[in-house]
């Protein structure tokens, strides 16, 4: 589904060494209109859209669609935010490699 060494906006997958690494998979589900709000991730997160189409605005005032099907791996260390801009719910699974208490992201 994904083969890359470079996430979605070209940044070098990089994985941090964490003594206590730890893996969370997470589905989530957004009505339509809904969004992330503004956050960055300072760890690996990989996305797949498994219903839907995700709009998402770096802070650069970029924005890219993701359709139903696709999957990528997210920036990290940029504001970004994910919406639903369509008429039905968006269905998103999301792994996230954290580990040592960091968040899984950080609100702006």
């Amino acid at each position: 589904m994904l083969d890359s060494d470079v996430n979605s906006i070209g940044q070098k997958i990089k994985y941090p060494d964490f003594k206590d690494p730890q893996v969370k998979m997470v589905k989530i589900t957004f009505p339509p209109g809904e969004t992330t709000g503004w956050h960055k991730h300072e760890i690996p997160v990989f996305s797949y859209i498994m219903k839907g189409t995700l709009t998402v605005e770096m802070e650069d005032n970029t924005v890219t669609e993701f359709k139903e099907n696709s999957c990528f791996a997210e920036s990290y260390g940029l504001y970004h935010r994910g919406t639903n801009k369509q008429d039905s719910e968006l269905v998103v699974f999301v792994v996230y490699l954290g580990g040592d208490g960091h968040s899984l992201s950080i609100k702006r």
